[in-house]
C-alpha cells in the first residue's frame, strides 16, 4: 500500500459523490428552503363539494388579507373538476390518470384541462379526491393502473404514474390532499384502515423531498389520527364537513399554499399549522347553503354528493 498512486483516489471519491447526490435527488432526508415563486404567482385549486366547504371557510378572504399585509398579489382560482358532464363526477386516483396521464395533450379531454393547458396558466395546482376515495376494496393481488376499482393497488399504479407525470413539468408545484376521510356510519373497519394505510403511505412513501410535489394532510385534520372522520367535523354524520370545521382549517389550507409558494413546501407542516400569515375571520354561509355535488351512492357510502 505504501507504493500505490494516490492521484486517481479523489476523481473516484468525486464520481462517487456526486452519483450518491443525484440518486437521492428525490429523497426523503431533510431538504433546504426552495427558491420562492413570483410575488403575483397564479393558483388553481381543483376540487368538488368537500373542497368547497373547505374553500368557502374563508380561504378567499385570508389571501385578500395577506396579498394587502405582505404586499404580494397571489391569484388564486378554484372550480370543480372534473365537471358533472361530459366526463363525470369523480375526481379519484384513477380519473386523475386518466385525464392527465393517459389522454395527455394539448388540447382537452371530454373538456377537462390537461396538464399541458394548467401548467401553462399557473404555478401552482392543487387538487384532491371526494371522500368516497376512502371507501376502499380488498386487495386482489395484482394491481391495474387502468382500472377505477378503488382498491390501494390499483391507488398506488396510479399516484406513480401521476407522479411521473408532475415531475415533468418542474417548473410548476403540485400541492395533493391527503384523502378526505368518512364517517364510522359511512363505511366499515376494514376499509377504513385501507384507507389510512394508503394515505400513510402517501404521505410516508410516496411523497419525496426535493421535488415539485407536497401534500396537505387534510385526512389527519379531520381523523385526528384515528380511523374515521371525527363526529364533531362532519355535518351530522355526511362526511362533508360542517361549517366549524371548514372555518378552522381554511386558513390552514391558505398557509399551506403561501409555504409551497414561498419554497417552505419541504419544511413547513404538512396541515399548515404554525404559520404566521394574516388569518381573517370572516362570516361564513351556513352549512344548509353550502352547495353539494349531484347525488350518487357508492358501495361503501349511501351519502349524496362529495
Amino acid at each position: 500500500m505504501k507504493n500505490t498512486p494516490i492521484g486517481w483516489i479523489w476523481p473516484v471519491v468525486l464520481f462517487a459523490v456526486v452519483g450518491v447526490a443525484a440518486s437521492c435527488s428525490y429523497g426523503k432526508g431533510p431538504t433546504k428552503k426552495q427558491k420562492p415563486m413570483g410575488r403575483d404567482a397564479k393558483v388553481i385549486f381543483l376540487h368538488h363539494s368537500t373542497g368547497e366547504c373547505v374553500w368557502k371557510g374563508g380561504a378567499g378572504k385570508w389571501f385578500e388579507a395577506y396579498n394587502k399585509a405582505n404586499k404580494t398579489a397571489y391569484s388564486v382560482k378554484e372550480q370543480n373538476f372534473p365537471k358533472d358532464s361530459p366526463y363525470g363526477w369523480e375526481n379519484y386516483p384513477y380519473d386523475y390518470w386518466n385525464i392527465w396521464v393517459k389522454h395527455a395533450a394539448q388540447k382537452p379531454y371530454k373538456q377537462e384541462p390537461t396538464l399541458e393547458i394548467l401548467t401553462r396558466q399557473y404555478n401552482v395546482i392543487v387538487f384532491k379526491h371526494c371522500f368516497p376515495v376512502s371507501g376502499i376494496e380488498a386487495e386482489m393481488g395484482k394491481g391495474d393502473v387502468s382500472s377505477p376499482e378503488k382498491r390501494i393497488e390499483n391507488y398506488k399504479l396510479q399516484y406513480q404514474a401521476l407522479k411521473k407525470k408532475m415531475r415533468q413539468f418542474p417548473k410548476t408545484r403540485f400541492l395533493v390532499w391527503t384523502g378526505s376521510a368518512l364517517t364510522k356510519e359511512n363505511t366499515d373497519e376494514a376499509s377504513a384502515r385501507r384507507a389510512k394505510a394508503f394515505f400513510d403511505w402517501v404521505r410516508n412513501k410516496w411523497d419525496e423531498k426535493g421535488d415539485n410535489i407536497y401534500i396537505w394532510d387534510f385526512y389527519k385534520l379531520e381523523t385526528e389520527g384515528g380511523l374515521y372522520m371525527k363526529p364533531e367535523h362532519s355535518s351530522g354524520g355526511d362526511p362533508h364537513p360542517n361549517e366549524r370545521f371548514s372555518r378552522k382549517v381554511s386558513p390552514l389550507f391558505a398557509q399551506r399554499i403561501v409555504d409551497v409558494i414561498n419554497g417552505r413546501g419541504d419544511v413547513g407542516s404538512i396541515t399548515g399549522s404554525g404559520g404566521k400569515a394574516a388569518r381573517p375571520a370572516t362570516k361564513q354561509p351556513s352549512e344548509k347553503s353550502t352547495p353539494t355535488a349531484p347525488k350518487k351512492s357508492t358501495k361503501q357510502s349511501a351519502v349524496p354528493g362529495k
